[in-house]
């Protein structure tokens, strides 16, 4: 087999599927060897992660001096603006309908409540549950705009490469590109190939970490469950299927949106989205699939490289849907959980502050991004801490949804904002 045919295999999704799929049989028959082989998945992420900043660094810098060369950034930004706008409040509204429709923390079974209790509280005890889940808790800080602006600028960008800071490497690369692009191109030449070079080796190191992905998986998904058990994923099982079913809806969306925009077959579509799919599903790292997100627009799809190289960095950094369709489904089960009646206002305010927490979450990854939940629950008044375990427990099934809906819908974002590429 040459290594197209195998790099097409081990990106389909149907062995993406088994290699989960095998995991989790693992996980549940032998959990301590499972437990043993997430060390494999560590491995690999963290190989991932090292080439992401430097990756998305070089490719802000030279496409951003590329776009001052070439023209078009005021018309470029101002579609920017209004796309992260309408995606960040469509996606709100899907998350927002699922809850309101399925209503998921309704109606629950004794058994479930008795099992939540014994996740939040450590009780047998459905009274205890009762305690547990309806006690008041000290109410969250609330993050202000001051703090989140603050967050943004890196006073050291060393130090922020070294941390692994991507939204403070990000501002970083922006204003750098900015200057570089306004510098003589016969003084700026040289480091525009020496950042070429960089991005071009970081894409090739991504390729050949694509092809042990489903051994990866399969160890990774083995170790998760091997480690928490069925339990809580059954106790949580209609709000995971809730936000499922949303996530759902808006890779539907997506997808149809890049179809449409790329002037290609839907099969070919589909086929250009395996590797962001596939990676966004193996590392649960929005910003490990940029260099991949970039090849299937880019290469696959033909629209220009030179705004997908600025654009999908910047979306995948700031155009968070994945935790914001996250943040409505998480804040309206609470409130149905505590049976808490939501007017229209409070919706509202409810889609505002996810969008807001959205934002908020940029730079975070995994189990901080899920305490920013207390922040929306905070505007409604909400007891988060007491639920927090709940979502804790099935946070790595969420956040593979939450990593795929950001990773996809920001691909459709980059191809709403990009020209149509020629159809040939």
């Amino acid at each position: 087999m040459d290594a197209k045919k195998l790099y097409a295999l081990v990106l389909n999704p149907w062995v993406i599927l088994g290699s989960l799929a095998g995991g989790f049989v693992l996980g549940t028959m032998a959990p301590e060897f499972a437990v043993r082989l997430g060390f494999i998945g560590d491995i690999y992420v963290d190989l991932l992660k090292m080439i992401t900043l430097p990756f998305m660094v070089s490719a802000v810098i030279f496409s951003l001096q590329r776009l001052f060369r070439e023209g078009g950034t005021g018309r470029l930004l101002g579609r920017l603006a209004s796309v992260f706008v309408a995606f960040s409040v469509a996606v709100a509204i899907v998350g927002a309908l699922t809850l309101l429709i399925l209503r998921p923390g309704e109606n629950l079974s004794k058994e479930t409540r008795d099992t939540f209790g014994q996740i939040v509280g450590n009780d047998l005890s459905s009274s205890d549950t009762t305690m547990n889940l309806r006690g008041l808790d000290e109410p969250k800080k609330q993050v202000t705009f001051t703090e989140v602006l603050l967050s943004l600028v890196p006073a050291n960008i060393f130090s922020a490469l070294a941390t692994g800071d991507t939204l403070k490497a990000l501002v970083f690369a922006l204003l750098f590109g900015l200057a570089v692009g306004h510098v003589p191109s016969r003084i700026s030449d040289g480091l525009t190939y020496s950042l070429e070079t960089i991005y071009h080796s970081c894409q090739t190191l991504v390729r050949w970490l694509n092809y042990p992905l489903p051994l990866v998986l399969f160890c990774m998904s083995a170790a998760q469950l091997g480690k928490t058990g069925i339990g809580p994923l059954q106790a949580m099982i209609q709000f995971v299927v809730a936000f499922l079913i949303g996530s759902l809806i808006v890779l539907v969306a997506a997808a149809a949106i890049i179809w449409r925009r790329s002037n290609n077959s839907l099969g070919q579509t589909l086929n250009a989205l395996r590797a962001p799919f596939a990676m966004a599903v193996a590392t649960r790292s929005s910003a490990v699939c940029m260099p991949v997100m970039i090849e299937s627009l880019a290469d696959r799809l033909g629209f220009a490289r030179s705004r997908v190289e600025l654009l999908v960095p910047l979306t995948v950094s700031l155009l968070r849907v994945g935790p914001v369709i996250y943040y409505v489904s998480a804040t309206l089960f609470i409130a149905q959980l505590y049976e808490r009646v939501l007017t229209p206002a409070d919706i509202v305010l409810v889609l505002g502050a996810s969008v807001l927490a959205g934002f908020a979450s940029a730079g975070m990854t995994g189990l901080v991004t899920v305490s920013l939940v207390g922040m929306t629950c905070a505007y409604l008044g909400l007891p988060f801490e007491a639920a927090f375990i709940l979502f804790l427990a099935v946070d790595p099934l969420c956040d593979i949804l939450r990593t795929l809906v950001l990773v996809i819908g920001n691909t459709a974002a980059v191809s709403l904002i990009c020209p149509r590429p020629l159809k040939i």
